[in-house]
């Protein structure tokens, strides 16, 4: 049984196995495993695909949010996952407003899987990005990748950007100058360029609830975000990706949401297919043939 709780952890034969997998029909491969969802901040499409993912895989499942969950009256995170792994519980999908939460629970020795941890790490929103831009391309190898938008404050930029480059892709940013990752050794080019270069538009959702200044939505989409006439300078082959919830309006204009070029919906879908992939990895057993395709 394996962990993910950042794909830094992971080979790129770990992420490979994933990706292929999630071509693969899972109906009912985990039946009689149980899984414990704790989601400590608000969630629809992660929290719904891993219930769906675990429900096609024939798992038992169950929700502890924190309003409902002993760290109310000041439990620790390991102690809560500590009692749900003796209440026989396989694995834990946690999402959690603490980066990193997960180096608390160490001693926990049934999987953990992130689903987001505050401004840090969400993997398995990359995987299911990794996964939507081969089935778009074919390979990741040499795809020009542009995030856009608000990257210093984006768990998803953050994941993202050092799987994709380790599997041969080319990243790009845009967005204000504030938001930027200096750091990052990639060109960061004007919204006017960017849409000219990129074969992935990644578009963001502005951080807002973890931002320590306050911040005006008035012209951003006109000088940052994907208008319709950036979209028309897009090369032809290029696509438009976004994690969701998108700001309709501030990161792209509202009719781009379920343009012809948008994949946006084609990740959410792509979403179930990734995580019953991680729940079928993170849950094999050391040295247990690896899971095949049912015919």
């Amino acid at each position: 049984m394996k962990r993910l709780v950042t794909l830094n952890d992971w080979t790129a034969e770990d992420i490979n196995e994933v990706l292929s997998l999630a071509d693969t029909d899972l109906t009912n491969q985990l039946h009689g495993k149980m899984a414990a969802n704790l989601f400590f901040e608000p969630s629809t499409r992660t929290r719904c695909s891993f219930e769906i993912a675990e429900h096609q895989l024939g798992m038992a499942r169950f929700q502890l949010d924190e309003a409902g969950a002993s760290v109310q009256k000041g439990e620790s995170l390991y102690d809560t996952s500590r009692t749900l792994e003796s209440l026989g519980v396989d694995a834990l999908v946690i999402r959690h407003q603490e980066k990193a939460f997960y180096e608390q629970l160490e001693g926990i020795s049934i999987p953990v899987i992130n689903a987001g941890d505050g401004a840090g790490d969400h993997p398995t929103q990359t995987l299911l990005d990794l996964f939507t831009i081969v089935k778009e391309f074919g390979s990741i190898q040499g795809v020009r990748v542009c995030m856009c938008g608000d990257i210093r404050h984006s768990r998803v930029a953050h994941s993202n950007k050092q799987a994709l480059e380790r599997l041969g892709a080319e990243i790009l940013t845009s967005g204000p100058e504030e938001w930027r990752m200096p750091e990052w050794d990639v060109p960061h080019l004007p919204m006017d360029e960017a849409v000219k270069e990129a074969d992935v538009l990644m578009m963001l959702r502005v951080q807002e609830e973890r931002h320590e200044t306050s911040w005006h939505r008035g012209g951003y989409l006109e000088k940052h975000g994907l208008t319709l006439e950036r979209a028309r300078n897009m090369q032809s082959h290029a696509v438009i990706m976004h994690p969701a919830p998108v700001n309709r309006g501030v990161e792209m204009a509202d009719s781009l949401v379920e343009h012809s070029k948008s994949r946006i919906y084609t990740q959410m879908k792509n979403g179930v297919s990734v995580r019953k992939a991680v729940l079928a990895v993170c849950l094999q057993k050391k040295g247990e043939k690896r899971f095949e395709a049912i015919s």
